[in-house]
């Protein structure tokens, strides 16, 4: 398991909704049934929406894969402990990124995520949601690695860009989230100059967010219930 310090950004999140609402926003014919999650941390699985090829023509599949990107060529899969996140103005151009936005673009569901702010010693986490609490999407890219016995890790991370007037006063950076209207471009494998989906790395718009400050028994990931949304 890699290590879950507070050093990341995005780097806990929530995934609360029912599979069949999931269903639904992302144009899935369906989602098997999950448990709610109230902290999922880098190294686990994350629900990822994708276009699939297999059986007939393209559709979209939600699939679980482990967070932290282990690129295809990497020689050691401990390599994904350090890549939970890329950053959205340099993706195109840095190694473990670059392929993956021309040809393996995807949509983390999620409906809220964690930050702190540094408070004196300490550090104060807020969790972050849209006004209506609903889901929303992540922008992530995937990979598949391959080890020397044909054990396979698909594996992903996800973008990064500055923050907006929400995110902050608590952090300079924030995750990408990208709008419904959004989705067909994004995950379209067809569309492969990465100058056709850059300007979908944006901020998201401040307006349609809010926030407030938890308790720390998110700083931990074995703790994994409805308290840990619970305003501090």
């Amino acid at each position: 398991m890699a290590s879950h310090k507070i050093r990341y950004m995005c780097g806990r999140f929530t995934i609360r909704t029912p599979a069949s609402v999931v269903a639904q926003q992302f144009g899935l014919l369906g989602a098997p049934p999950f448990e709610a999650r109230f902290n999922v941390a880098p190294s686990q699985p994350v629900p990822l929406v994708r276009v699939a090829y297999a059986d007939g023509p393209p559709r979209r599949e939600l699939v679980w894969l482990r967070w932290g990107l282990v690129p295809a060529w990497a020689r050691d899969p401990a390599i994904g402990n350090r890549l939970i996140n890329a950053r959205a103005e340099t993706a195109a151009e840095k190694p473990a990124f670059r392929v993956a936005l021309r040809r393996r673009r995807g949509l983390v569901v999620a409906d809220g995520f964690y930050e702190w702010q540094r408070v004196g010693s300490r550090k104060q986490p807020y969790f972050f949601h849209l006004r209506d609490d609903g889901p929303f999407a992540f922008a992530a890219l995937w990979d598949t690695w391959e080890g020397l016995d044909r054990s396979a890790i698909e594996s992903c991370t996800l973008l990064t860009t500055e923050a907006n007037d929400v995110v902050r006063p608590i952090h300079d950076r924030m995750p990408v989230l990208i709008s419904p209207a959004d989705y067909e471009r994004w995950l379209d494998p067809t569309v492969q100059k990465p100058e056709l989906v850059m300007s979908l790395l944006r901020p998201y718009p401040s307006e349609e967010m809010t926030t407030f400050p938890v308790s720390s028994l998110i700083n931990s990931p074995s703790h994994e219930d409805p308290r840990c949304i619970e305003p501090a």
